[in-house]
């Protein structure tokens, strides 16, 4: 799986973090990921995290996940920010291809149906219910379980694999696509498990 869209410039500029000089110093960036990250799941632990939480609200609201989401773009999959990331592509790949995502799923979730009981995609899952729920996982950030939200798109992007996997018609590629997909779904569960443990940062 690849994002649909063309990398960008990794720091939004210096109006989310003050403090921040540019994206020149890769550790400014990667303080920038987790602590965007943490405000975004965890929520303002105080009043100076409120005020910053408050701006990247603000710029999510104003311009979308995507100037955030290139903060997390490097970062491990067993983190925070790198969960949001592999969350991000995946909303991000659903909603450029609904239709053919959703004939996947509609072919794995007969071969994996506990999955899809998991992932809550509506009856039938056509490419509307298909983005629907990807959504949904993605709102699960901020007001749900976080641990749930990862089993879910886990648990999502695994039935979309079987499914991939049961319709390849061009060997190699399609198969490949697929396992990618099956490993973003484990690295999505383990971090599902890291958090449950308290230990997701």
């Amino acid at each position: 799986m690849t994002s649909p869209n063309p990398r960008r410039p990794i720091m939004p500029g210096n109006k989310l973090f003050e403090s921040l000089p540019g994206a020149a110093d890769p550790a400014a960036v990667t303080e920038a990921a987790h602590r965007t990250a943490e405000l975004l799941v965890r929520g303002a632990r105080s009043s100076d995290d409120a005020e910053v939480h408050a701006r990247v609200v603000k710029l999510a609201d104003d311009y979308g996940l995507d100037e955030l989401a290139e903060l997390w773009s490097d970062a491990p999959a067993d983190s925070l920010p790198g969960a949001l990331w592999r969350l991000y592509l995946l909303r991000s790949w659903v909603h450029s291809n609904a239709e053919g995502v959703s004939r996947e799923f509609a072919t794995g979730r007969k071969y994996a149906e506990v999955h899809a009981v998991v992932a809550g995609v509506a009856e039938p899952p056509g490419p509307t219910e298909v983005r629907d729920m990807v959504d949904a996982v993605l709102r699960g950030v901020a007001t749900g379980d976080f641990a749930t939200t990862l089993d879910r798109a886990a648990a999502f992007a695994r039935i979309v694999a079987t499914g991939r996997a049961h319709l390849a018609d061009d060997g190699h590629d399609q198969v490949l696509s697929a396992s990618k997909l099956v490993e973003t779904a484990d690295q999505l569960q383990t971090a599902a498990r890291t958090e449950r443990a308290g230990q997701l940062w």
